[in-house]
C-alpha cells in the first residue's frame, strides 16, 4: 500500500459512524482502568501471568492453528503474495517460539521502578528519576499474528495495557490468540482488559485509535511503508515510526570474500519477508570482478533474483537467469521477497552516499578487513543498527538480548532500534524530603 493510498483510505473513513468511534474509545477507557491496576502489579504477578500466557498458548495451539488455516485459505483466495502468506503463517513450531518468548520475558528484569539517575542533593532532598509504564499502548500492524503475542507480553511486563489493531487478513488468528491471552491474564489475577483486540474491517478504527488523545499514550505502527507513514502523519497521539527496512550490505575493497558471500546470502535469503532482510548489495569496484559472479551464483542457488545495474550485470558471467536490469525504483524498494538490488560502486564514499539517499534508517552492514573503513562506515551511516562483518538479520530484539521486541524504531526520539522493555516505559521524578521548603530566590 502506498503512502498516498493509505492516507486517502484513512481520510475517507474519518466520517465513519459514531458507533465504531465509541467502541474504540470504550476499549481505550477499559485499557486505562487496566493500566492503573497494572502499575501496582509486582514483578512476580506479571511474570506469573506471562508463564500462564505461554502455557495456555501451547495447550490451546490447536485452536490457534485452526483459526490460522482459515486466514491462510482466505488469503490465498484473495491473492496474497507468498511473502505476506509467510508473515501470516503460524505453525506448532512458531507458536512454541512465541510461547518461549513470553517465558524469556518473564526472566528479564522488570524495568518499572528502575532508578535511571539521582541521589541526595546538598540540601538533603532525595531525588530519583525512575521508570514508569507509558499507560495505554496502541498497536497497528499487518499480518504477522506473532506480533499479537509479542506485543501483549511486552506491554504487560512493562506495566502497560495494549490495544491491538491487526489486519483483517489475520482476523481469525488474532481473535483466537487474544481470547487465549485474556483468559490466562485473568486466571493469573491481572485485568483481562490489559489485552484487547480492536475491530479490523473498517480502517476508521485505526483513525479513532490514533486520534484518541487522553485515552491512548502511544501508538506503534508495524507494517508496510504506506501504513506506517499514514499513521505517523495523521496521528494526534504520539507515535513511534518502525519497521521499514531498505537495508544494504556493502562489500568493501578489503572484504574477506568467503565471509561476504555468507553474509550477503544470509542477510537476503534467511527470511526475506522480514524488515531486517537486505534489499540492496553494493560491491566495491576493486573486488567486483572476483565477487560478482560468485555472489550471483550463490544468490541464484538460494532462489534470489538480482536487479543489477549495468556494471554489475556485465560482471555477472554466464548465468542463465537470476539477473534482471535494475530501474531507478529498485534502489528505494523494500522487496520483502527473494529479490535484491545490486550495484558496483567506486569507493566507500559512494556507497555511503547511496545509503544516505536510499536507506530507511533501519540496518546497514559492511564487510571489510580495514578497521579505518569500518570506523568510517559506523560513524557516517545514519541508521538504527550498523553491522561490521555480520548479517543484517541480527537486528532483532531477541538477538540483542531484549526478549521479544515490539518493533524496530527507525526514528531518533524516545527509542531507536529494537524496542524492548525499557523502550515501553517513560520516567518520572520522585523527591523525598523532610519538611523541605524552598526559599525566596
Amino acid at each position: 500500500m502506498s503512502t498516498a493510498t493509505a492516507n486517502a483510505d484513512l481520510a475517507q473513513t474519518s466520517n465513519s459512524g459514531d458507533d465504531l468511534r465509541e467502541q474504540v474509545h470504550a476499549a481505550a477507557s477499559r485499557a486505562r482502568i487496566a493500566a492503573a491496576e497494572l502499575v501496582m502489579a509486582t514483578r512476580q504477578q506479571k511474570d506469573s501471568a506471562l508463564h500462564a500466557m505461554a502455557d495456555a498458548l501451547t495447550e490451546r495451539a490447536g485452536e490457534v492453528l485452526t483459526a490460522n488455516r482459515a486466514d491462510l485459505d482466505a488469503g490465498r483466495a484473495a491473492g496474497l503474495s507468498e511473502a505476506l502468506l509467510d508473515r501470516l503463517t503460524l505453525t506448532e513450531q512458531r507458536i512454541a517460539g512465541v510461547a518461549e518468548g513470553l517465558r524469556g520475558l518473564a526472566g528479564l528484569p522488570d524495568p518499572v521502578g528502575e532508578s535511571v539517575r539521582g541521589g541526595v542533593l546538598p540540601n538533603g532532598l532525595e531525588l530519583r528519576q525512575i521508570r514508569v509504564p507509558l499507560g495505554v499502548v496502541g498497536m497497528v500492524y499487518e499480518g504477522r499474528p506473532n506480533v499479537t503475542v509479542d506485543a501483549a507480553g511486552l506491554t504487560l511486563k512493562s506495566g502497560n495495557a495494549v490495544l491491538l489493531r491487526g489486519s483483517s487478513s489475520a482476523e481469525q488468528s488474532n481473535t483466537a490468540l487474544v481470547a487465549i491471552l485474556r483468559d490466562a491474564v485473568a486466571a493469573a489475577g491481572l485485568p483481562a482488559d490489559a489485552v484487547q483486540l480492536l475491530p479490523c474491517h473498517d480502517r476508521a478504527s485505526v483513525r479513532h485509535l490514533i486520534t484518541a488523545r487522553g485515552l491512548v499514550d502511544l501508538v506503534i505502527p508495524r507494517g508496510g511503508a504506506g501504513l506506517i507513514a499514514a499513521v505517523v502523519e495523521q496521528a494526534t497521539v504520539p507515535t513511534v515510526e518502525t519497521g521499514v527496512g531498505n537495508c544494504h550490505v556493502v562489500v568493501d575493497a578489503t572484504a574477506d570474500l568467503d565471509q561476504a558471500e555468507q553474509i550477503v546470502v544470509n542477510s537476503k535469503a534467511r527470511r526475506p519477508s522480514v524488515c531486517n532482510s537486505a534489499e540492496t548489495l553494493l560491491v566495491h569496484a576493486d573486488v567486483a570482478e572476483q565477487f560478482v559472479p560468485r555472489i550471483v551464483g550463490a544468490l541464484r542457488a538460494a532462489g534470489v533474483t538480482v536487479h543489477a545495474d549495468e556494471r554489475f550485470a556485465a560482471l555477472a558471467g554466464d548465468v542463465e537467469s537470476g539477473v534482471v536490469p535494475a530501474v531507478d525504483a529498485d534502489w528505494d524498494t523494500e522487496y520483502l521477497s527473494l529479490d535484491i538490488a545490486a550495484k558496483v560502486v567506486d569507493s566507500l564514499d559512494e556507497a555511503i552516499r547511496h545509503i544516505a539517499a536510499h536507506g530507511s534508517g533501519h540496518t546497514e552492514a559492511i564487510v571489510t578487513s580495514d578497521v579505518r573503513s569500518a570506523r568510517q562506515f559506523t560513524a557516517r551511516v545514519d541508521a538504527a543498527a550498523v553491522m561490521v562483518n555480520a548479517s543484517t538479520a541480527f537486528t532483532d530484539g531477541g538477538e540483542f538480548g531484549m526478549g521479544a521486541e515490539i518493533g524496530i524504531s527507525t526514528q531518533k526520539l524516545h527509542a531507536r532500534g529494537p524496542m524492548g522493555l525499557p523502550e515501553l516505559t517513560s520516567t518520572k521524578w520522585v523527591l523525598w524530603g523532610d519538611g523541605h521548603v524552598r526559599g525566596k530566590s
